[in-house]
């Protein structure tokens, strides 16, 4: 089956028009229910928002989303029933998840990140182990299991970057063929314990996606290039200094690519209709090219503030270094500018933009996608702008 849904671009965007969208999940009859694991998490807000439209394939869908936390104010407009549930706590997985027997997808798009690739193993295998066992004996109906990874798939766990062993990443573009490298990694982890589990319901299907660096909306998430950087740029501007890009030539120059979170959630949801896409693993980009010396002009301008000169005979900068302390300047901004109350620590991912401007971007390809029937694609400059927006709409940034 070859498909692309018409109302997939910009469909995150859209409002819900039918008037019974927002009525109980009693009166209504559901053709699939989903749990999305990290529904506060930058692909599990889009989920929410793109899983409940009149139009989404395999609707319509009733939705369960799983988080930690609270229910924050910009998730609470999304027709979803909210769980909040830690789920490395195998009892508490248990007790909250287990009497959700009507569940026939899920979408895992969460991930726990600790200080070695040891620790990270553990916790996340435990965290989706949790899971697993707590929906897969009780959810009769459940048919597809989708797992999000990423391009660290090909290039190994972020301790590894920057060390000089020739086995540690593959040559781009990566594409899904590429064995395993000969280094822990919890991915694979997790694409183990996912493979075990199928084994045992033969009825059961999967798919694995892979994006690279997501481009979205969410306060929460853990690796938020584009709220990151506008919290940076806003930062700059209050200052009145320069936005200067904290990276190397390389990521500054270099082609670099993006996944748009839109675009991954519907490359999620195809995989959980479409028959030709089952139990394979999927990278997810926009498809095509951008340089951040480009894009860097483009979030200047949106938050009217001075770009700095690239130098480059200069020092590198740690915007981690850089953004200690500026908590007090955070809390004007948001007092100034009647924003949503936040925590710097909060929206500022600065150890991993530290980590991503680090060197050249990596490119893999969408050619799999393409031949098994995902036409999906964004253009990245547009997909910037557009989640810049969004972070102003909800008031997280002026």
């Amino acid at each position: 089956m070859s498909w692309w849904w018409s109302g997939a671009i910009g469909a995150a965007k859209k409002k819900l028009e039918d008037s019974d969208e927002g009525s109980s999940s009693s009166s209504r009859n559901y053709q699939s229910v989903a749990l999305i694991v990290g529904v506060t998490g930058i692909v599990g807000n889009s989920l929410a928002e793109i899983l409940p439209l009149s139009d989404t394939p395999g609707g319509p869908w009733k939705i369960y989303g799983v988080a930690r936390r609270p229910r924050p104010d910009w998730n609470s407009d999304h027709p979803i029933e909210y769980i909040q549930c830690d789920i490395s706590d195998e009892n508490d997985a248990v007790s909250k998840l287990s009497p959700l027997t009507d569940i026939t997808n899920i979408f895992y798009v969460c991930w726990g990140n600790r200080d070695s690739e040891a620790e990270n193993r553990e916790l996340n295998s435990k965290m989706f182990r949790n899971v697993l066992n707590s929906t897969i004996p009780n959810s009769p109906n459940l048919k597809h299991i989708c797992l999000q990874t990423g391009m660290k798939h090909y290039i190994g766990p972020f301790e590894s970057w920057g060390k000089k062993i020739d086995h540690q990443h593959h040559d781009p573009p990566f594409n899904e063929d590429m064995p395993r490298l000969d280094i822990p990694n919890f991915y694979y982890d997790l694409e183990d314990i996912l493979f075990a589990e199928i084994a045992k319901k033969e009825s059961l299907t999967w798919s694995v996606h892979r994006p690279g660096s997501i481009f979205g909306f969410s306060p929460y998430s853990l690796m938020n290039v584009v709220g990151s950087l506008c919290v940076y740029a806003a930062i700059c501007k209050h200052e009145g200094v320069p936005l200067q890009f904290p990276g190397t030539k390389a990521s500054w120059e270099s082609y670099s690519q993006a996944s748009d979170a839109d675009l991954i959630a519907e490359h999620q949801i195809w995989t959980s209709v479409d028959p030709y896409a089952k139990n394979e693993a999927f990278n997810c980009s926009n498809g095509d090219v951008f340089k951040w010396k480009q894009l860097w002009r483009v979030l200047g301008e949106q938050f009217e503030v001075e770009i700095a000169d690239f130098d480059e005979d200069g020092e590198r900068f740690s915007i981690e270094e850089r953004m200690k302390g500026k908590e007090g300047v955070w809390e004007e901004i948001i007092r100034e500018n009647g924003l949503v109350a936040t925590k710097l620590e909060e929206v500022g991912s600065w150890w991993f933009l530290d980590k991503a401007f680090d060197g050249e971007w990596h490119l893999d390809t969408m050619n799999k996608s393409k031949e098994h029937g995902f036409l999906g694609f964004r253009n990245t400059k547009n997909s910037f702008v557009s989640w810049i927006d969004k972070m102003k709409a909800y008031k997280i940034v002026p």
